[in-house]
């Protein structure tokens, strides 16, 4: 099955005004590949702006979390109601920092993905192993442990995108080599395919542990990694050819 190239890029807590501004902008004036589908998740107070801005249909704007209820005494959190009204497309939830800085449960994480679906809004799940859990042989359990507590409160997973990320590779430089991310997700998609049937085939699973334009070339041809989701590269023109790397 073809499924369609996908790249996010995850600003997290980085940006000004005038620099989202510029980021956008190259975009706008790129090239942009017609069958590749981009999301750019800025930080929350520029949301409205990158929607105003972004003039490019085959990109997207997604925000980095939102909360599972949609209004109420929640000092600090996000509503997906709020999101849609912006226009905002995606989410990202259950990112590692997520769970490790702000101790997201998984079951906190799968409530957030079925209300966020419920609102309306995709969503890019995150999942992944630390080094730890890497060495003592974990990686997959981790990712079936993650993955399990959404299955078990949603259903339709069409408009679910997993981002498989490992811990170890966030930030670091460190980047797992092309053949032992397609095998990794290729597990995934395996176990995906005990749990939620068919639909495991047309869900998209991400790389996301440095990504950049130099590495992103080599995941070409990788049958079960369906694009990147980009952390601090997506602050840098070279964005621009992760989005290129299946041309």
């Amino acid at each position: 099955m073809t499924r369609q190239f996908f790249v996010g890029g995850n600003f997290k807590m980085n940006g000004s005004e005038k620099a989202i501004t510029t980021i956008v902008d190259n975009l706008n004036k790129a090239d942009l590949p017609k069958n590749v589908e981009v999301v750019l998740c800025p930080p929350y107070p520029y949301l409205a702006q990158v929607v105003a801005q972004n003039k490019q249909s085959t990109v997207k704007v997604g925000a980095q979390n939102c909360y599972c209820k949609a209004s109420g005494a929640y000092t600090g959190e996000v509503s997906p109601d709020f999101l849609k009204d912006l226009g905002v497309d995606f989410v990202i939830l259950g990112h590692s920092e997520r769970r490790t800085i702000f101790h997201e449960s998984d079951e906190l994480v799968a409530d957030k993905v079925k209300f966020a679906l419920e609102k309306g809004l995709k969503v890019m799940l995150c999942i992944g192993e630390t080094i730890d859990e890497k060495k003592a042989g974990k990686t997959l359990s981790v990712c079936q442990r993650e993955l399990k507590a959404v299955v078990q409160k949603v259903k339709d997973w069409s408009n679910i995108v997993v981002a498989y990320e490992p811990i170890w590779a966030i930030g670091t430089g460190l980047t797992a080599k092309a053949e032992d991310a397609e095998e990794i997700h290729a597990d995934i998609r395996k176990y995906l395919s005990t749990v939620i049937g068919k639909q495991a085939e047309s869900v998209r699973i991400l790389y996301g542990g440095s990504a950049n334009g130099s590495n992103a070339p080599t995941f070409k041809g990788k049958t079960n990694v369906d694009g990147f989701l980009v952390g601090g590269a997506s602050l840098k023109p070279e964005f621009a050819d992760i989005i290129k790397s299946r041309q």
